[in-house]
C-alpha cells in the first residue's frame, strides 16, 4: 500500500485560491496546479512542443511533432466528472509544465484510464506524483475506484512513477504494459488496522497496487 501524503512525498501546499493550488516540489521550485479549462489549448500545444522527441515518442507511441486542432479540442473538453484533467503551470499565467487526466471507462464506470505528462526539464521533481495524488481525490468524489495506465517499457519516467504508487501490472501486449491502481480513502485504511486480523501476532503485509487518499490533498472546485 502506498500512502501519498506530505510525509511520503516532499511536497508542500503554500497557497490556495479558488480552483488553484501552489505547491513546493522536492527541489524547492513551485508549481501552480489547477483544472484544465477550455481556453487552455494554446498551453497544451506549447507544452507538447517543449517535450523532447523521445518524450513525445513514448507518450504517443510513435513520432509526433504537434497536436492537431481536433486533439487539442478533445484534451481541453473536460466535464470534471467522466473526464477530468489537472494542469501544472510554472507560475500564474506562465507556461504549462505538466498535466494529468483520467477518462472514465464506459464499460466499467468505477474504472478510469489515466495519463500523465511532465515536460522534460520538470521531470524528477515529484510533480507527476503530486498531480496524480490530487487527481485521485477528484476521481474518488466522482465514483471512480480504480485507475488503469499504459506505459511502454522504454518510458522510464512513467514506469518509475507507477512503481512509486505501487501500481500492479495486469497485462502486457504490443510493447506496452497495462497497470492498475486501486483507490482507497485513508479512513478505510485505518478501519482495516482495527479489524480483528490486525491484532494477530503476524500482521498481513501491506497490499500493493493501492493508492491511499490522504485528507490533506482536497479536490479543487470545478471552474
Amino acid at each position: 500500500m502506498t500512502v501519498l501524503d506530505n510525509a511520503a512525498t516532499p511536497l508542500m501546499t503554500v497557497r490556495d485560491r479558488p480552483g488553484e493550488t501552489v505547491v513546493v516540489l522536492r527541489d524547492g521550485s513551485m508549481a501552480l496546479i489547477r483544472q484544465v479549462q477550455a481556453a487552455d489549448a494554446p498551453l497544451l500545444a506549447d507544452g507538447f512542443a517543449r517535450l523532447s522527441a523521445e518524450s513525445r515518442w513514448t507518450r504517443c507511441l510513435g513520432a509526433k511533432k504537434e497536436l492537431s486542432p481536433a486533439e487539442l479540442r478533445y484534451l481541453v473538453d473536460v466535464d470534471h466528472h467522466d473526464h477530468e484533467a489537472l494542469g501544472a503551470l510554472e507560475h500564474p499565467g506562465g507556461p504549462g509544465v505538466g498535466i494529468a487526466r483520467y477518462i472514465r471507462q464506459p464499460s466499467d464506470p468505477q474504472t478510469a484510464e489515466i495519463a500523465v505528462t511532465v515536460v522534460d526539464d520538470w521531470q524528477g521533481r515529484g510533480l507527476g506524483t503530486e498531480l496524480i495524488r490530487r487527481l485521485s481525490h477528484h476521481a474518488w468524489r466522482a465514483g471512480i475506484r480504480r485507475f488503469t495506465a499504459m506505459a511502454t517499457a522504454g518510458n522510464l519516467a512513467a514506469v518509475r512513477l507507477l512503481r512509486t504508487m505501487s501500481a500492479l501490472p495486469v497485462r502486457c501486449g504490443a510493447g506496452a504494459v497495462e497497470y492498475e491502481i486501486t483507490l482507497e480513502p485513508n479512513a478505510a485504511r485505518k478501519d482495516r488496522r482495527s479489524a480483528p486480523y490486525a491484532a494477530a501476532m503476524h500482521p498481513r503485509p501491506q497490499a500493493r497496487g493501492i493508492l491511499t487518499l490522504e485528507p490533506n490533498a482536497p479536490a479543487l472546485p470545478a471552474v
